[in-house]
């Protein structure tokens, strides 16, 4: 097993275009006012952009190699660095609607329940920074994403304990309790292979008792546009430019904003407010190009990118949108190298480093 390089904020990247920090934010969960914060961080030490991350994360690029402890002491400030040794291990996806509209169960309490259980145990630190918990409110849309561990809610007062493809049925008042133990025993399991996930360790998953095959709900897609009072919008490739987190800090009127892994936003009780954010080009309809394609970050951001993916896909889109089209485009995935940084979990056209006429060819003939 290779060396787990995964950044955070106290282990930068060092890109082709300066340092890259990653912000765990667990759940998603936010407020406009952190956002604030975290935007002006990135706007006074770094390029100004948050890159939103298929965890749910935020990532800061353009940084100085040695990061002032300015930039530390912002993030900190924000509320999104508690703990410098277990910073990089805070991979907690939700459903993103959850408390807010639809779902069996309102689970934000046990998310930040599970973020202080998570901080409170000094072995976890052990985990790699790829390991992720998964907490879904019953809808389907967080066990797609494959966690390590998992909790599917049943109802508000219970739930299934998922690991590998294979549960049992919990009180919803036991299941951080229940994740907390097992991340422990992996931990214990995987630190002397140096496994990362719980793929990496079949044994151990075969090994656990109690648990049972698991027949998974089919996961409902995130909406965008109006839900109920709320407004859902996606951000074109992940780059939430200072215009647009300024529109939706501005939206949220420093209430409830949640970061979703499919790279949006729900910005909480602004549904009337959509035309604005849809005016800093965020993007409200289903039915949009750019809710189909993503891309890894590329050249010249990129030293391993063999082609500039964002102004290649840009180069695809914009004429699309410009000619009014709103066609159901294939779900593809545009990569500059091999590595195929960022793509999706699910089924997806996979490209590598193509020429635009190739990316053209390959959405239009599959929309």
């Amino acid at each position: 097993m290779t060396v787990d390089r995964c950044p955070g904020v106290l282990r930068p990247h060092q890109a082709a275009d300066g340092a890259m920090v990653r912000i765990r934010i667990p759940g998603g969960q936010l407020t406009g006012t952190a956002l604030a914060a975290l935007g002006a961080a990135a706007d006074t030490f770094g390029s100004g952009v948050l890159h939103l991350t298929s965890r749910a994360s935020l990532q800061v690029r353009g940084l100085p190699p040695a990061l002032p402890p300015a930039f530390e002491d912002a993030i900190t400030a924000a509320g999104s660095l508690p703990s410098p040794t277990h910073e990089r291990v805070r991979n907690v996806v939700c459903s993103p609607l959850t408390g807010l509209s639809g779902g069996r169960a309102d689970l934000r309490s046990m998310v930040a329940a599970l973020d202080r259980a998570v901080l409170a145990e000094p072995a976890l630190a052990l985990l790699s920074g790829r390991f992720l918990f998964g907490l879904d409110d019953g809808r389907g849309d967080t066990v797609a994403l494959r966690p390590d561990l998992g909790y599917l809610a049943l109802d508000p007062s219970r739930g299934r304990i998922v690991v590998g493809g294979r549960g049992r049925e919990v009180p919803a008042r036991d299941a951080v309790d229940e994740l907390v133990g097992l991340a422990l025993d992996f931990a214990a399991a995987a630190e002397p292979v140096g496994a990362w996930r719980v793929s990496d360790l079949p044994g151990w998953v075969a090994g656990l008792g109690g648990l049972e095959s698991v027949s998974l709900p089919e996961a409902e897609l995130m909406p965008l546009g109006a839900v109920g009072p709320h407004a859902s919008v996606a951000v074109p490739l992940g780059f939430l430019a200072p215009e647009q987190w300024r529109a939706v800090v501005e939206a949220a009127e420093g209430g409830r904003v949640v970061v979703t892994p499919w790279r949006g936003l729900v910005v909480a009780g602004a549904a009337d407010r959509l035309a604005g954010l849809a005016a800093s080009g965020l993007v409200a309809s289903s039915a949009s190009p750019w809710t189909a394609i993503s891309a890894c970050v590329g050249a010249p951001w990129c030293a391993h990118g063999r082609v500039d993916t964002q102004a290649l896909v840009r180069s695809a889109v914009d004429p699309a949108l410009d000619d009014g089209a709103e066609a159901a485009w294939p779900r593809t995935h545009v990569s500059g190298c091999e590595r195929r940084c960022g793509a999706p979990v699910g089924a997806h056209r996979d490209l590598v480093a193509p020429t635009r006429d190739q990316l053209l060819a390959e959405v239009l003939t599959h929309a």
